[in-house]
């Protein structure tokens, strides 16, 4: 094993609180689109000449839901269209390893709780795609699949009001719940915050590194692309989770065998 890894790895065997903050890069090996960044399906504008934070925007599903829609079924069908990666299945082997490892997605492809990630320990900061819901009356639908192959925008069965993903759209308050139970958490402190394939543009996805660099903890960024967070880490691995997370498990894995 590379001595960077090996450092990395010997460090995630002595940590109690992990959390591993996760983005679309972790996804995009998947075959899964980025907003930004290398392989970015959405740099610059849509093809319809709106940026697209502006057309998924939680104001353009109110007043032009075709529009907004349109993007959520591209965002929706790949999702569909693609499963887990080994670096997904690492990270929730991980948290069967370190009980008190925590992941916090900004995805909403679900991929980690596909991938084994326990639910009690997992937030998804961004919500995820279904099952859908009336705007007008609150009904649910799980068939989300066939509703992004129906017209635009899906609408209520019940009552024809336009039904909408649980995600948050740009300009929308994150979820309540989820937030608090980050709060909790950051509460009780991480003595090891990781950062996978995200921007970190956020402040609520930065402050973790942040606030346990402050700490004495020990924070890293696995990503491909330099971002706000590059200089603050102790250890930056310019590699694909895809790569890395296996080949830590594999040391850690021998580590407890060998105890």
């Amino acid at each position: 094993m590379r001595p960077q890894l090996q450092r990395l790895a010997s460090v995630i065997v002595e940590a109690q609180r992990i959390l591993i903050i996760t983005g679309a890069g972790l996804s995009a090996d998947s075959g899964l689109p980025t907003y930004r960044g290398i392989g970015g399906l959405y740099n610059g504008h849509t093809d319809d000449g709106v940026p697209i934070e502006v057309a998924l925007s939680g104001e353009t599903l109110r007043h032009d839901p075709a529009l907004c829609w349109k993007y959520l079924v591209q965002l929706g069908s790949a999702c569909l269209g693609a499963e887990p990666n080994a670096g997904h299945q690492a990270i929730a082997e991980l948290q069967m390893l370190k009980p008190e490892c925590w992941v916090l997605t900004q995805n909403i492809d679900g991929y980690h709780r596909l991938a084994g990630s326990p639910e009690d320990r997992l937030i998804e900061i961004h919500g995820e795609l279904a099952p859908l819901y009336c705007q007008r009356c609150g009904q649910t639908d799980e068939r989300l699949g066939e509703r992004l192959l129906q017209p635009l925008p899906p609408l209520c069965e019940a009552c024809d009001g336009v039904m909408r993903p649980p995600v948050t759209l740009f300009g929308e308050m994150l979820p309540a719940a989820a937030l608090e139970r980050l709060r909790r958490q950051l509460a009780k402190g991480f003595d090891l915050v990781v950062s996978v394939g995200t921007s970190a543009s956020f402040p609520y996805i930065a402050e973790p590194l942040v606030q346990a660099r402050r700490s004495g903890g020990v924070t890293v960024e696995v990503n491909l692309s330099q971002t706000q967070v590059s200089e603050l880490v102790d250890f930056r691995l310019e590699e694909r989770a895809l790569d890395v997370f296996p080949e830590l498990l594999s040391h850690i894995t021998a580590h407890n065998i060998c105890k």
